[in-house]
Formats: C-alpha cells, structure tokens, sequence
C-alpha cells in the first residue's frame, strides 16, 4: 500500500477493478483507494496476473502492508505472503491455504482446562499466539459482559478490526483488536461477564498450541488466587436482615446482575431485587431492567395523619436511541493531526474588531465590473497575503529542531466537506487578483466536495484561514495546522454601534482572532501582523498597492 499523501497512514479499498486471476498491465487502473483526504486512483506498476488481493472492498491496509501481489500465472505465492507476515508488513492471511477446521475444544469451557495447583512453569515461548486480556474501560469497571461477538473462532482478525462489543457499568462498548492473526479460543459467549483481567480471547497462528498458552496463565492465576487465599482476614460479619430481599437472585446472597444492569437500575430508582433477570441462572440483564415496571404500592399513612392526595404527573413516552458510525479515514486522520497540535504546540491567541465599512463599499463596487462575484473571503485572503509579505516572521512552519521561513506565501483556506474538513491551497495569493482568487477558490472547494482533490491541492501551505462567518459565527479559535506556525480565524460581518468623529453610528464589524504557536511566533510578531491586516480590510484600496 503506497503512501498516497503526508499524513496518510491506511488505505480502504473502495473498489477493485480487477480480481484474482485477471491480467494486468503497468500503468492499468486496479483500485480505487480512500485515503484521508481523497479517493484516488492506484494504477499497476507490475504487468502479470493477480494472485493474490490483500484486501476486499471496504476494508483498510496499513500504508507498507501487501495490498496486492501480481505475478505468473500458476507461480506458488504463499512462500512470499508467509515472508511479508514475519516481518509485519501483512496482517491478512492468504486465501485458500487448507487450514484445517479449528479445534472443538475452543469453545469448551475455561474450568474444564484449569490445571492443578501443583502445576509447574509451563514454556510457551514457542507458541505463535497471545492471549487477549479484558481490558478496564471505565474507572469503576470490574468487570464486562459480552454483548456480541463480531468474529468467531476460527476467522482472521486484522489490528484495529471490531472484535466484540463489550458491556460494562457505563456503556456498551466496541472493542477493538491489537492483533493479527486468527482467533483460536473465546474467553466467554455472548452473555456471559469475563472479570477485567480475565481472558477474552486468544489471537495467533492457525494451529497454535493456545490450549497450552491458556493451562500456563491460568495456572499463574491459580497460584496467585492460593497466595491471596492465606490473606484474608476472620469471616466477615453477617449481613444485615435488610439484605435478605436479594437472596431470590443468587443463593449466597448476591444479586447476580450486568454492572450496566446494576447502574441503570440504579438512575432509575428501582430496588434491582424486584427484577426477575432472564439470563443464565437468573443473572439481571439491561434488558431487564428497561422492561420492569414496578407495580404501585403507596407508603402507609402515619398514625394520625391522613394519607396525601397522590399526584398525577403527566406520562412522559420516550425512546433512548443511537447509531454508531464507523469513524472514516479522513476523520481518523483530522482527529490524530488536530489533538497532535493542540496538545503538542503552545497556543496563545489574539483577537481584534476590524471596521468592514469600507470593505463592503469596496466589494459592491469591484462586483460590478468583475467578471467572477469576489466574496469577504476573498478580499480576506487577499489583504492576509500582503499583510504576510510585510511580516514575514508570521510566515513560518515548525519542523521540531528548526524552523522555515518561507519565502513565498501559500494560503491554506478550510473548506467544509461532509466527512470532515479539507485545507486546499491558494499558491503565491499575494501575487494574484481578487477574481484569480476567486475563481480557484471556488474550484477548489468545488473539488474538495466531490474527493477529486490531489495532494498537489492540499501540499504545501505557509499560513491558513478558517471562515465561519457564513455560519453566523462572530468569534472563534481555531488550532493551527502543522507545520504552519498560525491560522486565522475569520468571524461573520454584524452591524453594531460603533463611535465615529464622537457619534455614535452603525457600523460593520469583523472579529477575527489569530491563533500562534509560540515555539515560532512571539505575541509582539502576531500582534504587528493584525494591526497591518487591520489597515488593509480597513482601507482596501492598500491590497492593490
């Protein structure tokens, strides 16, 4: 899987145009590859037959991983694919291999494999697979109930592919795996609870000895419950007679229930005794709790005292409900970058009132003999690359151990896409006009929403501009985009009071607010820089000059 741009880190094949055993030229459309930022076009550089496809439509390859191998027709492949997984560049196994048919005893029950507490050290540094623990997703967790299973025993699994969805005290939630290879043994089936730290599964090498793997950690676990065994102190107090009432769920008292079951009937004020639970040995379900209704049974009056009229609330009907939505490459990608800014780069931020009153005088009269329709933005972008050729200190990017500062400007201007946001770039703005600006400007935004952008569109910007003032929006931060050294945050035009000659007259005011990083721009460098851009929007006839 090529790198198709900088900060790519997996493909998702959107479509293959050719299939196992099809010819193929160099220089011949195979895929069609989503990446973060577009779908593009990968082409062959082998001429041969298709032997083997790393991945079906829909599912991602890691950039460096076999997307595909193209060779002669009938040449033995699997030697190849089996050289690419040692050495981690393929998380998928090749398709018809003959693996045999799992074995049964991976869905026998975890007791019927624990071994004595006399067992001694087992070896298994030979054993291609490892055993996958539950993990503690909250802080309260103790342990998760198996909601789903999305893979079964015997299928491959890929890191990052959904394993199961898991219900713990707070929340059902999807877990993730971290392996590749092929899952040989589940901890528990859907509905049952695996302690946090308990097995949930076992993911290795079709035909690894995991019976052996499973023997040796439970046989660590036994010898640690023996040691906390001696620890413990006398035999706890009996329960209080309040705590009979729970003894019709489990015979040593304990109310056998989901943490989520335990948590929901407790915001809703239900005594979880009272629910009858459906599930294995009357174990109380989220289900359960969601279809209780407890029947009324008013408190007794006070001696002496007549009952309260009840009070008859109105019935509230509603319906709790979601839809879960696979995260998308190029969201993946916005998410990693922007958190990679915001908590790795210093940001301190500059606000200031820009009078648009000239500004909008001036687009009126350039609208009437332009032969494109120029917007605010475009004027923005105009009057931020002269106030950038008279500060070039603002026009820098952070490279870690060394700062560049460019020499040209290359404006990146956000543009709203449905999954997410795409910084197409005005190249050399300050040497072009306001309708060159605006014809690219709105081909660029034109493409980025149909995903025909390029990484020649997106490469290479010395300083951004974020807009929102068509939304609106009179004020906000933006964070910056690596390696640009500051953004600029643009809000919508309002007409307010503003002292004029000592009158008090409307006016159109622009808030924008630059965001710097203060490893490269120090507050004295980006306030100098508002205060020109300021002069400029103020008088525009100075963007021509």
């Amino acid at each position: 899987m090529p790198k198709m741009s900088d900060t790519m880190t997996e493909g998702v094949i959107a479509k293959w145009h050719k299939k196992v055993g099809d010819t193929v030229k160099s220089g011949e459309l195979m895929a069609e590859i989503e990446t973060d930022k577009a779908t593009m076009d990968y082409e062959s550089f082998n001429t041969g037959t298709v032997l083997y496809l790393g991945a079906e439509e829909g599912q991602a390859v890691r950039v460096n991983d076999v997307l595909a191998i193209v060779g002669n027709k009938g040449e033995d492949f699997k030697s190849l694919l089996a050289g690419a997984s040692k050495t981690g560049e393929n998380g998928g196994t090749a398709p018809g291999a003959g693996d045999k048919t799992p074995s049964q005893a991976a869905t026998q029950p975890q007791a019927a494999q624990a071994p004595s507490a006399t067992a001694t050290a087992v070896d298994t540094s030979g054993i291609k697979a490892e055993i996958v623990l539950m993990p503690k997703m909250s802080d309260t967790m103790t342990e998760g109930v198996i909601a789903a299973w999305h893979k079964k025993v015997g299928d491959p699994v890929k890191s990052g592919e959904l394993l199961a969805e898991v219900e713990t005290d707070k929340a059902t939630m999807e877990y993730e795996s971290y392996n590749t290879g092929t899952l040989l043994y589940i901890g528990a089936e859907a509905g049952k609870a695996v302690p946090v730290n308990g097995v949930l599964a076992i993911i290795g090498e079709k035909g690894a000895d995991w019976q052996t793997l499973l023997k040796a950690h439970q046989a660590k676990g036994t010898g640690d419950a023996k040691e906390a065994e001696t620890k413990k102190e006398a035999p706890q107090q009996a329960q209080p007679a309040a705590a009979e009432t729970s003894l019709a769920h489990g015979s040593n008292g304990r109310i056998k229930a989901s943490p989520l079951a335990k948590k929901l009937a407790k915001d809703k004020g239900i005594d979880i005794a009272q629910i009858p639970g459906s599930g294995d040995h009357g174990r109380i379900t989220k289900r359960d709790v969601e279809n209780f209704k407890p029947s009324a049974q008013p408190a007794a009056p006070r001696e002496g005292k007549a009952a309260p009229a009840p009070v008859t609330l109105p019935k509230v009907v509603g319906q709790e409900s979601f839809e879960e939505v696979p995260v998308s490459q190029m969201r993946k990608t916005i998410a990693r970058r922007l958190a990679e800014s915001k908590f790795t780069a210093p940001h301190f931020y500059l606000t200031m009132e820009i009078n648009m009153d000239k500004a909008v005088d001036a687009r009126k009269s350039i609208n009437e003999i332009s032969p494109v329709k120029i917007s605010f933005n475009d004027i923005v972008i105009k009057a931020v690359a002269a106030a950038l050729r008279q500060h070039p200190d603002v026009n820098v990017s952070w490279l870690g151990d060394k700062m560049r500062k460019n020499h040209h400007i290359h404006i990146g201007v956000a543009v709203a896409v449905k999954e997410g946001l795409l910084v197409p770039v005005v190249r050399f703005a300050d040497n072009k006009s306001l309708s060159h600006i605006a014809v690219e400007v709105k081909d660029l935004a034109q493409k980025a929403h149909d995903k025909k952008l390029q990484p020649s569109d997106w490469e290479g910007s010395t300083f951004t501009i974020s807009n929102l003032g068509m939304f609106g929006i009179e004020e906000f931060t933006a964070i910056i985009n690596p390696p640009d050294a500051c953004i600029l945050a643009v809000g919508g035009i309002k007409e307010t009071p503003i002292v004029k000659n000592g009158q008090v007259v409307p006016g159109n005011v622009m808030k924008v607010t630059l965001s710097c990083d203060h490893r490269a721009v120090d507050g004295a460098v980006g306030s100098a820089f508002l205060k020109t851009l300021k002069g400029l929007l103020e008088d525009p006839v100075r963007i021509l000059i």
